[in-house]
């Protein structure tokens, strides 16, 4: 073969290389796409996926299919998609408890940095501190002085061993130097359910399951634990302005990809999460559900993650929680 036709045969290879991963994001998608949602139905994650996934099927022109895969503070969840083809039709809509399972499990069936592409995140959402009225705290002061009155007597709820709400009540009670027990549930509503009964102190509950019991006076909110206050609950102040420094949690829900998924898919994917969080629907029902619209280009968000894994990781270090 003459080196000029050797040349030209590599000029058009390199050329189609080029061109393939656009064509395929082209013809994407062309059947329904599959979200994991590694809890519960009527879960917080599972509640924003329903809100947003319409309005991404439509503008993919194809309908997004939740599917509940709860289990294991969502690592089940997270293991389906990791191994799942990484062809843009299984995708992840988890919360910050994907930062946090490294430092909580001594062994996963998955790396959470190499095994996952990050979209975007889709929404911020402040934990609330809530109790119930029959407990007679009113404040934030009211059950810190409670807690030191009695160390070690005070428990308080968790949606999980190591889950973002078990992290948000750790900070909180390191910040604020109180001994609590934490008693973890499989879920934001087994959780609800006995701080109502008054079986629990006190529950750093993401908004969107406790907004109908705060509304009905049945739960009353001290602070939620974002560093500014939520546009659901303006009354309510942060853990800042309740007298807690250094007691504010990020909580997030996000999307994300099996790792090796084309980069033009992820582009799509990202821009179809963008136009739908612009909608009217979506705003309204986010505001509904106490939930601020919150967006990164894909890069920035795998960097996001990255460095909240090693700031989890403090957490989990300093509230000696054991990995499971």
């Amino acid at each position: 073969m003459s080196l000029r036709h050797h040349l030209l045969r590599s000029f058009f290879a390199s050329l189609l290389c080029c061109t393939t991963l656009p064509a395929m994001a082209a013809d994407y998608p062309t059947r329904p796409i599959r979200v994991i949602v590694p809890f519960a139905a009527g879960s917080t994650v599972d509640i924003i996926a329903r809100a947003i996934s319409d309005k991404m099927g439509e503008n993919l022109g194809q309908p997004f299919v939740i599917e509940n895969r709860g289990g294991a503070s969502g690592t089940i969840g997270q293991q389906a998609v990791a191994s799942a083809a990484p062809d843009g039709y299984t995708l992840l809509l988890h919360s910050s408890s994907h930062t946090v399972s490294p430092s909580t499990f001594a062994k996963l069936p998955f790396d959470t940095l190499a095994d996952f592409a990050g979209i975007t995140p889709i929404a911020s959402l402040p934990n609330v501190l809530v109790v119930s009225p029959e407990k007679g705290y009113k404040t934030v002061a009211d059950l810190l002085a409670a807690a030191r009155a009695n160390p070690g007597t005070l428990n308080f709820a968790s949606a999980g061993q190591g889950s973002a709400t078990h992290l948000n009540a750790e900070k909180f009670k390191d910040a604020a130097n109180i001994e609590a027990v934490n008693i973890p549930f499989k879920g934001s509503s087994e959780a609800v359910t006995e701080v109502l009964a008054g079986r629990v102190d006190y529950y750093f509950s993401p908004i969107a399951p406790v907004i109908g019991q705060i509304k009905e006076k049945r739960l009353l909110p001290l602070a939620v634990g974002s560093a500014d206050r939520s546009a659901a609950l303006p009354d309510v102040p942060t853990v800042i302005e309740a007298g807690v420094p250094g007691a504010q949690f990020n909580f997030w829900i996000g999307m994300l990809a099996p790792a090796k998924t084309p980069r033009p898919i992820i582009d799509q994917l990202h821009a179809a999460a963008v136009q739908a969080l612009e909608s009217d629907a979506v705003k309204a029902r986010f505001l509904e559900l106490g939930a601020q619209a919150w967006t990164l280009t894909p890069e920035q968000f795998d960097q996001y993650i990255e460095k909240e894994i090693a700031t989890n990781a403090d957490i989990v270090k300093a509230a000696g929680i054991s990995a499971q």
